[in-house]
């Protein structure tokens, strides 16, 4: 099946990025070894954390990324210089991409990914990269924090009716590395092997005569895995009797009602009211699913009340992200023509590291993320690293555990390896569970430690002075 974008992903970029290219290419300038970082600056959704996602997506397109004949016809009506159209016809990316394995913990100021190649296929390919890592990364972490606050309970995406035109689908793969188990989006399920679900809606009880015979006959219909909406009239006084009645139907023919779901009103009140009525019809089997505009805030409401729900469908504010509408990675060169760079600003906290680096991440005693160090892509772990704003705030890491966290995913624009989405969220699931309770938190959640190897930072002091001058002169 053909993916998204593929055909034309030269075209999904900015204006900039391409007018840049341009000039690079006029300039001599486009072969020029660089490098650039992929980063965030903070943690969406007030959390602690980010659950990475996206990079399946973004080699995928990456190895198919070119320019067609109907692209550069395109851009020659948009001005762009015959010798660089011709440049581009022959364009493939060929670059060498480092990067956390789908599915990772990670946190503000750190390298997440690395792209390495020349000036000009790193800067072409900046604004799908941050289109994709972003947004999946956002929804995956939304997700995360939705089926934390489930405790266990099933937890199903549906969102893609809500979500922002064809991003739902890409918003459902994200959704899925973030623990949710199923979704309503019959495509996202079959591009990527994920497991379709859903019930009816409140038209097809509407389109019976009564609201018995509308069950009856989906019954008839779906005898296995059978779940009934009952509020469409009144949850308690029709709804739930007449799905019993349905449920004893079942039974007789040696069936089974699989479950309710209810999508509005006080779902503690009415999931306590529904398992009442289930239980003293001996139906204790039947399970209760609920809907209608959740979140991780409300889930977690509802069973703090004790509500007696099995399941969660989770809509709009898992597949929108609500709560933060975007999260601000940006895109950084870090070296050109072996020369480190960096991005000033007044705001230390904003300039950007120079140079190659790696991120290493140290794990206490028992195996649990203690800190992430950004060292030199050839420094050896530290002892102690430093906060990369604040001077006088350091970590000791000396007695910690380290281990990578960037790894080559891509070499000359071959992927070296990949995951599915079953297996990134598996692997996020292992890793959300070596991170210590209180960054997970909703509320004022536990800051995390980043920190920076000093020659990195003296490093960063020393080009801060070439451009700049000394401030004390």
């Amino acid at each position: 099946m053909e993916r998204l974008l593929h055909k034309h992903a030269g075209l999904f970029t900015d204006f900039y990025e391409l007018s840049m290219a341009q000039g690079w290419h006029a300039a001599g300038r486009a072969e020029a070894p660089a490098a650039f970082d992929y980063f965030f600056r903070q943690n969406p959704f007030g959390g602690g954390y980010v659950l990475f996602a996206g990079l399946g997506d973004l080699l995928e397109i990456l190895e198919a990324y070119s320019f067609g004949e109907d692209d550069l016809a395109y851009l020659a009506t948009l001005g762009f210089h015959r010798p660089f159209l011709d440049y581009l016809e022959k364009f493939r990316f060929k670059g060498t991409i480092w990067s956390a394995r789908e599915g990772e913990v990670v946190f503000p100021l750190e390298p997440v990914v690395r792209v390495e190649g020349t000036l000009l296929e790193g800067q072409l390919i900046e604004t799908l990269l941050l289109n994709l890592l972003n947004f999946q990364s956002l929804v995956a972490t939304k997700a995360s924090r939705v089926t934390a606050a489930a405790r266990g309970r099933r937890v199903v995406d549906f969102g893609l009716r809500r979500a922002q035109g064809m991003a739902g689908i890409q918003a459902s793969r994200a959704a899925a590395i973030g623990g949710v188990e199923a979704t309503s989006n019959v495509y996202a399920a079959a591009l990527w092997g994920l497991t379709p679900a859903g019930t009816q809606a409140h038209a097809w009880i509407q389109s019976f005569p009564d609201e018995l015979s509308s069950f009856r006959a989906y019954a008839e219909a779906f005898p296995e895995g059978c779940t009934l909406l009952v509020d469409t009239y009144d949850t308690l006084r029709s709804g739930v009797p007449n799905a019993v009645k349905v449920a004893k139907e079942l039974e007789a023919k040696g069936g089974s009602l699989s479950g309710i779901r209810l999508d509005s009103g006080d779902l503690a009140y009415l999931s306590k009211k529904s398992r009442q009525i289930l239980d003293d019809a001996g139906l204790t089997q039947v399970k209760i699913v609920v809907s209608n505009q959740l979140d991780e805030n409300i889930v977690k409401s509802l069973l703090d009340q004790k509500a007696p729900i099995n399941a969660f469908g989770v809509g709009t504010h898992l597949i929108t992200a609500q709560g933060t509408p975007a999260l601000d990675g940006v895109y950084k060169l870090s070296m050109l023509d072996g020369e480190p760079r960096l991005k000033l600003t007044e705001n230390l906290s904003k300039a950007s590291l120079p140079g190659v680096k790696k991120v290493v991440r140290y794990l206490d005693a028992e195996g649990n993320f203690f800190a992430d160090g950004i060292h030199f892509a050839d420094e050896k772990p530290a002892a102690v690293i430093h906060h990369p704003a604040q001077s006088n705030q350091k970590s000791r890491v000396a007695q910690c555990f380290p281990e990578n966290l960037l790894f080559k995913m891509m070499e000359g624009g071959r992927t070296l390896s990949t995951w599915s989405v079953s297996e990134a969220a598996a692997y996020a699931q292992g890793r959300l569970a070596k991170l210590p309770s209180e960054h997970k938190r909703f509320e004022n959640p536990h800051v995390y430690k980043v920190g920076a190897s000093k020659a990195l930072l003296d490093l960063r002091k020393d080009l801060i002075r070439k451009y700049l001058g000394d401030p004390e002169e």
